[in-house]
């Protein structure tokens, strides 16, 4: 069964669909569920206590049943259909809340070998691994998941250090219990790394010139490839052309300026390799339903904003 196809995949923002802008915890009843195929910029863990379903994750359609977690990586496209009288817990957190000290790109996550960052294994193989979990095992995630709820209403000194460490429990529990197939699985990762480099060597080429205009060709012989093979490459291992990723990487720098600076939508359109501040601000409603300033403004008002209540 393949996922259901939409308009339009949709990216949320923390901010979006969560009260806090780092880290956040709530069962079924914070929120309606989103229905359909989307994708987020944070980390998200998800786990079924009652009614079985499935997730669509990525292009894998894994069970969704009692005692599993699910874990999706930043941009990775997903939906979870929860019937009537389910019950789950979904954690949301920020790749500076998770590895503050991961200088890594989000979209790139997918690259870093476990063996540097072991927590971010269940979120890279989770479209070919069922991270399901026995009674007892799924008791001591219940605790984990009872302390987090616990600690993030109490927000106090210390507690996104408790937090982190629980979040990183849970993660650590998954490895040890999967860890035969997490490792089987990173033994066939290390067999694509001579292609995996060559991407890496296109996407820090395509980063490090976003203000410039980037051509097909120029980024090709900066990974010592071939325009053709770098075309097909990039079709095969992300389902993206050459110009979609450009594109998905200027609105991607674009709203990081515009969150963490200061400086003039016009300023920030330049940065991100847009030559018109008009277009940039009508491209950008294209696809994010809102304008650069409005952009600017949610997320600020959600940083100074007091905690709300679950």
């Amino acid at each position: 069964m393949d996922m259901p196809v939409t308009a339009a995949i949709r990216t949320y923002g923390m901010n979006e669909r969560s009260d806090t802008v780092d880290f956040f915890i709530r069962d079924e009843t914070g929120r309606p569920p989103i229905t359909e195929p989307h994708r987020h910029e944070y980390f998200q863990v998800q786990i079924c206590l009652a009614g079985d379903t499935e997730q669509y994750i990525g292009g894998a359609v894994r069970p969704f049943r009692r005692g599993t977690v699910s874990f999706v990586l930043p941009y990775r496209v997903h939906y979870v259909p929860h019937p009537p009288g389910s019950r789950f817990v979904l954690i949301n957190a920020t790749q500076a809340f998770l590895r503050p000290d991961l200088d890594v790109d989000p979209l790139d996550l997918e690259d870093v070998p476990i063996n540097r960052a072991p927590e971010l294994a269940p979120f890279i193989y989770q479209e070919y691994l069922d991270f399901v979990f026995a009674d007892d095992e799924l008791r001591t995630i219940e605790e984990l998941i009872a302390k987090m709820t616990i600690e993030h209403r109490v927000r106090g000194f210390g507690s996104l250090e408790l937090l982190r460490g629980y979040l990183l429990q849970l993660i650590g529990l998954t490895c040890r219990c999967h860890e035969a197939d997490l490792t089987r699985l990173f033994g066939l990762q290390a067999n694509r790394t001579s292609r995996r480099d060559s991407l890496q060597r296109v996407i820090r080429y395509v980063r490090e010139n976003l203000h410039r205009d980037i051509a097909l060709s120029d980024a090709a012989a900066a990974a010592f490839l071939s325009p053709n093979y770098l075309a097909h490459l990039l079709k095969k291992e992300t389902g993206k052309t050459f110009t979609a990723l450009v594109t998905e990487r200027r609105f991607e720098r674009a709203k990081e300026l515009l969150a963490t600076t200061d400086q003039r939508i016009g300023e920030i359109a330049y940065l991100a390799g847009f030559r018109d501040e008009a277009y940039f601000s009508r491209r950008f409603r294209q696809w994010f339903n809102h304008s650069p300033r409005a952009y600017r403004d949610s997320v600020r008002a959600r940083i100074v904003a007091p905690d709300r209540p679950d």
